[in-house]
């Protein structure tokens, strides 16, 4: 039997590799005992906090602990065995890669936690939507930040020249940055209007001729719904390029009434129709108190009033308007007060007749 032990296998013998083999079953066994531990006694005392950051930490570093104790008994067991020093250093390259890329995992994992745990919860509560879609972008570009730093540690270590490929990656970063420089110059746009916020959801924009309600506010592109119910579809660098008209954030809207009444229209009536108008005002609940009606001129075809007044914000445009031209209609049949309408009169003058 001893014999058998002491014969060699692979630069060591029967007895090193069935040390080795104990050492990593024993491993084992204490790997599935922390995750043990881990799941019934360090979760529930953890569940008893009040914060739940403790809860989030233990969940997070409960796989990649368990993954690292197994790594260390395999690294423990193999080395204590003989090897050539090629060998011995690539298994030593090889333990240290699987480290680095465990601790890369475990940060990931925690972050990722963290960021659904508190930020998430945080843009559920803001009226936009955009927000809730950037959120899943930076957490990708957090994790994927994360991985590249672990994977460029573990490269270094299995002695890789790190100054080479990084720039053969700055080199064709640039590349795909000249590419993509229109979708990136969008996603820009896309973040200046979640931090500067001309607009939200359900507003009424006028932007590069177009005049419609915001429908969904994306990371690269925003959707309009124009007055005639059309959808377009606006990159979102052009609201940081061009001018944006936010019509929703007007305080009221004003309207200007150019009236015309006929030149053989009194002093008198004018005055009435004037007083007409101030009631109309006074009498219309979506109006605002104050307004502008004016005597201004002796035009062409017409004697012009002036009428300026204000829709209370959030009341309906359209019928307010028809309800105070109605009213005007009304109470100027009313007072006999008549429109004007562009008219000639042509004077003739007949020949004196021999």
């Amino acid at each position: 039997m001893n014999e058998f032990f002491a014969r060699e296998f692979y630069y060591n013998t029967v007895g090193q590799w069935a040390i080795a083999m104990a050492i990593i079953v024993g491993t084992l066994v204490a790997a599935k005992i922390v995750y043990w531990v881990f799941g019934r006694i360090v979760k529930k005392l953890t569940s008893k906090t009040k914060t739940r950051l403790d809860d989030i930490m233990v969940d997070m570093l409960e796989e990649p602990i368990v993954l690292v104790v197994t790594i260390g008994g395999v690294w423990f067991a193999i080395n204590r065995m003989s090897f050539p020093d090629g060998i011995q250093n690539w298994i030593n390259t090889v333990y240290w890669v699987i480290i680095t890329l465990t601790v890369a995992w475990l940060l990931a994992r925690l972050v990722d936690a963290l960021i659904k745990e508190y930020v998430v919860p945080l843009t559920r509560k803001t009226e936009g939507d955009l927000d809730d879609q950037i959120i899943p972008i930076v957490r990708k570009a957090v994790r994927a930040t994360i991985w590249i730093l672990g994977i460029v540690i573990a490269l270094n270590n299995a002695g890789y020249n790190i100054g080479a490929l990084l720039a053969g990656l700055g080199i064709g970063g640039l590349a795909l940055a000249m590419a993509a420089k229109d979708t990136v110059a969008n996603i820009f746009g896309g973040i200046t209007i979640f931090t500067d916020k001309p607009f939200k959801i359900n507003d009424r924009v006028k932007i590069g001729g177009f005049d419609g309600t915001i429908t969904e506010i994306g990371i690269r592109s925003t959707r309009l719904k124009t007055l005639e119910n059309r959808i377009v579809t606006i990159p979102n660098s052009k609201f940081t390029d061009g001018m944006v008209e936010n019509v929703s954030s007007e305080p009221h809207r004003k309207v200007v009434l150019k009236l015309g009444l006929t030149y053989d229209t009194t002093a008198q009536k004018i005055q009435d129709g004037m007083k007409a108008l101030q009631a109309i005002v006074d009498e219309t609940d979506t109006l605002e108190e104050n307004s502008v009606i004016s005597f201004t001129e002796f035009g062409d075809f017409a004697l012009g009033i002036l009428f300026i007044y204000y829709i209370k914000k959030d009341d309906d445009i359209m019928g307010s308007q028809t309800v105070v031209n109605m009213e005007i209609k009304k109470r100027f049949e009313a007072l006999e007060i008549d429109m004007a309408f562009p008219t000639q009169t042509i004077y003739t003058i007949a020949e004196k007749q021999n």
